[in-house]
């Protein structure tokens, strides 16, 4: 099952990924240029995470998934929120962590989108 650490460190091996706290000490907001791309918060047991997505694939994972519903606290249409009870497997969290990324990484200016896709995601041994 997926941990509140994997999905931290899964966060934070996308290229120029931060890790910020805007909303508050419980909650760790991922982002890349200033843009959120995952939401996780700390205490959630199991670990959940919210990730931006396109709103037929998200409609899909919510009709595949039980443990992935509307986006908490979130635009509904455009996140998810995946509660990481096995449901879901680590290799398709993982995916949908970069699917996510890739989306906030897509809207960037030109310069910064450029740049940033040059650089490669760091990989598991």
């Amino acid at each position: 099952m997926t941990t509140h650490a994997d999905l931290v460190e899964w966060c934070l091996a996308q290229p120029e990924s931060e890790s910020t706290r805007p909303f508050g000490p419980d909650v760790a907001v991922f982002k890349i240029a200033g843009k959120m791309f995952a939401l996780v918060p700390d205490a959630a047991n199991p670990a959940t995470i919210s990730l931006k997505g396109d709103p037929l694939d998200n409609e899909r994972l919510r009709h595949k998934h039980t443990s992935v519903t509307s986006g908490y606290h979130l635009n509904k249409k455009h996140w998810n929120t995946i509660t990481c009870d096995g449901d879901v497997g680590n290799a398709e969290i993982r995916e949908l962590i970069e699917d996510s990324y890739d989306l906030v990484v897509d809207s960037l200016p030109k310069k910064h989108r450029l740049r940033i896709q040059g650089q490669v995601r760091t990989q598991e041994p």
